[in-house]
């Protein structure tokens, strides 16, 4: 009996047509999905976020009877020589996905937005993505005097990374960033690999902010 076979053109030509939609829902158009060096985890400051102008009164994450403080803002897929990866994914997320995240990313808006921006870049389905997120989140340990602050804080810039070093001592003291607007804290963001350890940031990841810092309280 004759074993049936595609002629090689038309085997060829079926794979052009498969690959593009497997790359629009889990990567870039331009082929760039999971071409990158190491994870960066920023940490939001959520009474920051919520003071701001870009802030919706609807948000759940500023209109909900429960406080926020550090949320997840997003992994990104980061390269070595600073450039953060970006990639426009096409589909759409699946409810389930978006909604077991509200705990760590209080916006559904937020979800949707960092796997269409940042989470097609990492080459993985959506819910692998975000089990890498939620795994990513559980490694940092949030200082102490950041978990319920009830009044507004000020310390000096080097003093927040100082606070995260101590602790989570097995990260490395190059592997945090303190981000502000102004002179508020906005975010800590958080080197890892790709397996999720800890490790030093790269060009393009650094402190920006100088001097004291006003640490709003959580509302």
């Amino acid at each position: 009996m004759r074993s049936w076979q595609l002629p090689p053109a038309v085997a060829f030509g079926l794979v052009l047509l498969v690959a593009p939609a497997a790359a629009r829902w889990y990567g870039a158009h331009d082929g760039k999905a999971g071409r990158f060096d190491y994870f960066v985890l920023s940490l939001s400051w959520s009474p920051e976020h919520c003071a701001g102008e870009d802030a919706r009164a609807d948000e759940p994450q500023c209109n909900a009877s429960r406080p926020y403080g550090f949320v997840v803002h997003g992994l990104w897929p980061q390269s070595q020589d600073g450039s953060r990866d970006s990639c426009a994914a096409g589909g759409r997320l699946d409810r389930s996905i978006v909604d077991g995240m509200l705990d760590i990313m209080p916006s559904p808006s937020l979800v949707r937005h960092e796997w269409k921006t940042h989470g097609a870049c990492s080459g993985m389905p959506p819910a692998d993505y975000f089990a890498k997120v939620r795994a990513a989140r559980a490694r940092v340990h949030i200082p102490e005097a950041y978990q319920d602050p009830r009044r507004a804080r000020y310390v000096d810039a080097k003093e927040v990374r100082t606070e995260f070093s101590q602790a989570n001592p097995d990260f490395e003291r190059g592997g945090f960033a303190v981000i502000c607007r102004q002179r508020h804290l906005r975010e800590v963001r958080v080197c890892l690999d790709k397996d999720l350890r800890p490790r030093p940031c790269g060009r393009g990841v650094h402190d920006q902010c100088r001097g004291e810092v006003a640490v709003r309280p959580l509302r």
